[in-house]
């Protein structure tokens, strides 16, 4: 795992960069690994690739991210990224395997409400998806919304969005 994370921080090659991000989430099945990337430094590592110009690169990270935020002490480091994740839901084509990956982080990061506060702004792009998107785009969205609803102080921002 520590030098998937150098490899990750060493090279520029996309290909390279998505394989690597690959095994990482792949690893991140297992709990113990959940820790270990943490404690390597590991989410920064592969929040940094969010802002990768490269669709698949973002994607794989966001797999990865998703992955690993089902460890509590996990999310605390990554919902840093929450506004920058609801950006590329916001500026992926519509549908795409990229939103869709976004979209399921946002759906773990709100499962509780403590980051519920930092998705308010994506509410309305959220409406428009569920207008808009396919029925599995419509699928993720319903579930962050539903976490998002099931906290009493969303309830105004989510009946006065404008979509």
């Amino acid at each position: 795992l520590q030098k998937l994370i150098h490899l990750l921080q060493a090279t520029d090659d996309p290909l390279i960069q998505e394989q690597a991000l690959i095994t990482l989430s792949n690893s991140a099945a297992f709990s113990v690994n959940q820790d270990i990337v943490r404690n390597l430094d590991g989410l920064s590592v592969i929040g940094g690739m969010l802002s990768d110009c490269v669709p698949k690169v973002k994607e794989k990270a966001l797999n990865a991210l998703n992955n690993l935020s089902m460890n509590i002490k996990n999310q605390e480091e990554i919902q840093v990224y929450i506004t920058q994740v609801c950006r590329n839901v916001e500026s992926a084509p519509l549908n795409s395997d990229l939103q869709l990956a976004g979209l399921r982080l946002l759906t773990n990061m709100s499962v509780t409400s403590d980051y519920h506060h930092k998705m308010i702004n994506s509410i309305p792009c959220f409406l428009h998806l569920l207008s808009e998107g396919t029925e599995r785009t419509q699928l993720q969205v319903l579930k962050v919304l539903v976490n998002l609803s099931a906290n009493p102080a969303m309830t105004r921002h989510l009946l006065q969005a404008q979509v």
